[in-house]
């Protein structure tokens, strides 16, 4: 929730225009200020304050605790300017909360963080769990110093800057300087060393040292160790959600016992309840108050599966109660392994201070790393065309595979040290190719195409290679018909298609049949890849299909380069249209039978009452 505060009518108004906005994420806060910032503050993960930063500094400084769990707070001036990143940039989201208030009331995000200001992902915005010396690292990473990046369990990373180098595998001399570690391991004594010691709290709010009620232990226990580095070297440690725990319970179990019995499993492993993903239980489990309640407090997901699918999974340790009880004869470790992964702890039994039967079971699986693969559309050139999600997976993906003349369009978008595949015309399968592939090595990809990536672009190549391996993300970008439509006017507003007259790809007969079926249908028409300089007859046959079938004053639009610079648009008529004003670079709308030009503008009815009754419809 965010919290709205305003001293002054002016603020007020403001504050309304973004609850109005966001009536599910905000909350107005009334009475007087100190007050209202005091309640907000202590109810709310993040405050917008329409006041003075100086005013807000000082209303806030007695409330400030610790950076990893204050809200991030924002001020917004009296001219509505500005929209200032305060305190709690990167964990309480205030930096990217400035940028969403700006959007909203046209203010400029002002963010001062130093990594932000230049590109580089913040250590503590990478979606894991941060430990250790933050600051250091960062400004190990700003200063252009050496910045060694221990992937000990390989996870997919946004881009680093070119000073964070992997060591050479064969590397045997001990390793110093400020280091980056990817791991699910916790250091020995339960510490990370530098200022921010502690392992702090985990996403349910409490510390690895506190997780269960009935076990608690000291942060100076020895949890297994990380390797050794020189003393003082600054060090951050990444918390990547590896770790499954497969649970099995008998009815009534209590939640302490699931909980104790986890934590005492991951901490005889040497692992980080940090790095936990998921709780993972058969379907008749599912509502099993103690199993439930485990994970609402681990703060993750109880993931459940069919009988049948666990009993599909082979295990180290079958046993016939389970079977009976459930169907199969494994809930533990196959719903840990269900998805595959190196089994860590075999299954284990909770101990019981009574000495009764246990009643919970688990065991802890390190999934695999999945690599990532975003598909986006970058819309049809122009910069404010290209959509917010397009522009957050540009600077998420560690490399951007496209064609060069795209690459060229974007490549002030992407953070230092992304490493760019990028090929000529005509190498759309290799450039697929190499986007799974690089995705399937665990890298955080992005293949760009233009518009939208799956209207006659790359998605389809990449997504014939990828297999379910991977983690696939499409991104929607504007295609070249809407882009031209929204020039042309209202030539879209009822039934329409795209069809391309490129038969590099596809059978002339096949073309000819689609464009004959959209003429018999009186569908609107656009046309892609309308004409080159090799393919200079297929537009005119297309024409004279659609002319079979339609008045020669039926209104089309022609659009070239739509929304660039360069771009051009025009209407003229199916029998003035002249096809050697057309190019590659051309999208081509023809108009159905209702579809009119109206004071220069083409616009096809929503429906045929809607000339009739235009006040009645819908």
């Amino acid at each position: 929730m965010i919290g709205l505060i305003s001293a002054t009518a002016a603020g007020a108004v403001a504050a309304q225009r973004l609850a109005s906005a966001w009536p599910e994420r905000t909350r107005v806060y009334e009475g007087p200020v100190r007050d209202a910032v005091g309640r907000a503050f202590g109810e709310c993960e993040q405050v917008v304050c329409f006041l003075a930063t100086g005013a807000v500094v000082r209303l806030i400084a007695p409330l400030l605790g610790d950076k990893g769990t204050d809200p991030g707070v924002v001020c917004v001036d009296e001219a509505g300017r500005f929209a200032v990143s305060l305190v709690g940039g990167h964990a309480g989201g205030a930096n990217a909360l400035a940028v969403e208030v700006g959007e909203v009331l046209g203010a400029e995000p002002v963010v001062t963080t130093a990594t932000d200001a230049v590109g580089v992902p913040g250590l503590d915005t990478l979606g894991m769990p941060v430990e250790g010396d933050v600051a250091g690292v960062s400004r190990a990473l700003l200063d252009g110093e050496n910045v060694e990046l221990d992937l000990e369990i390989p996870w997919p990373l946004p881009a680093l800057p070119p000073n964070v180098r992997r060591p050479a595998p064969d590397a045997t001399t001990e390793r110093g300087g400020p280091a980056i570690v990817v791991t699910d391991r916790v250091p020995a004594g339960g510490r990370v060393s530098g200022p921010e010691e502690t392992l702090g709290a985990d996403r349910a709010g409490r510390t690895e040292e506190t997780l269960t009620a009935g076990r608690p232990r000291g942060a100076g226990e020895p949890l297994g160790a990380l390797p050794h580095r020189g003393a003082g070297d600054a060090r951050v440690v990444l918390r990547p959600p590896s770790l499954v725990v497969g649970v099995g319970a008998s009815r009534g179990a209590p939640t302490d016992e699931v909980l104790g019995l986890i934590e005492s499993a991951l901490h005889d492993a040497g692992l980080s309840p940090r790095s936990l993903a998921e709780l993972a239980t058969v379907d008749a489990k599912a509502d099993e108050p103690g199993l439930v309640e485990a994970a609402a407090r681990l703060g993750v997901p109880l993931v459940t599966h069919s009988a049948e699918e666990l009993a599909a999974v082979e295990v180290p340790n079958p046993s016939d109660a389970p079977l009976a009880a459930v169907g199969t004869p494994s809930v533990a470790e196959a719903a840990a392994l269900v998805g595959g992964g190196e089994l860590l702890v075999p299954k284990r039994k909770s101990e019981r201070a009574d000495g009764k039967p246990a009643m919970a079971t688990c065991a802890v699986v390190r999934r695999p790393a999945r690599g990532r693969l975003a598909v986006v559309g970058l819309g049809p050139g122009a910069r404010d065309l290209l959509t917010p999600r397009a522009k957050a997976e540009l600077r998420r993906a560690s490399v951007l595979v496209g064609l060069d003349q795209y690459v060229d369009q974007i490549r002030d978008l992407l953070r230092p040290g992304t490493r760019i595949l990028e090929s000529g015309l005509g190498a759309e399968e290799e450039r697929a190719r190499t986007a799974v592939a690089e995705a399937r090595r665990g890298q955080a990809v992005a293949l760009i195409g233009s518009g939208d990536a799956g209207v006659y672009a790359m998605a389809s190549p990449a997504l014939a290679e990828a297999s379910d391996d991977i983690d696939v993300i499409g991104v929607p970008g504007v295609t070249a018909a809407l882009a031209a439509a929204a020039l042309l006017g209202a030539p879209l507003g009822h039934d329409h298609v795209s069809i391309s007259l490129s038969d590099l790809h596809t059978p002339w007969e096949v073309i000819e049949r689609r464009v004959r079926a959209a003429a018999e249908a009186d569908i609107v028409v656009t046309f892609y890849n309308p004409r080159s300089r090799g393919r200079d007859w297929q537009l005119p046959k297309a024409l004279a299909i659609l002319a079979g079938h339609r008045e020669p004053t039926t209104p089309v639009g022609v659009v070239r380069n739509a929304s660039r610079p360069d771009g051009s648009h025009r209407l003229t008529t199916l029998a003035a249209l002249d096809p050697a004003t057309v190019d590659m670079m051309t999208v081509v709308t023809v108009g159905n039978t209702a579809t009119r030009e109206i004071a220069g503008r083409m616009v096809t009815p929503r429906g045929y009452r809607w000339q009739e009754n235009p006040e009645g419809a819908e």
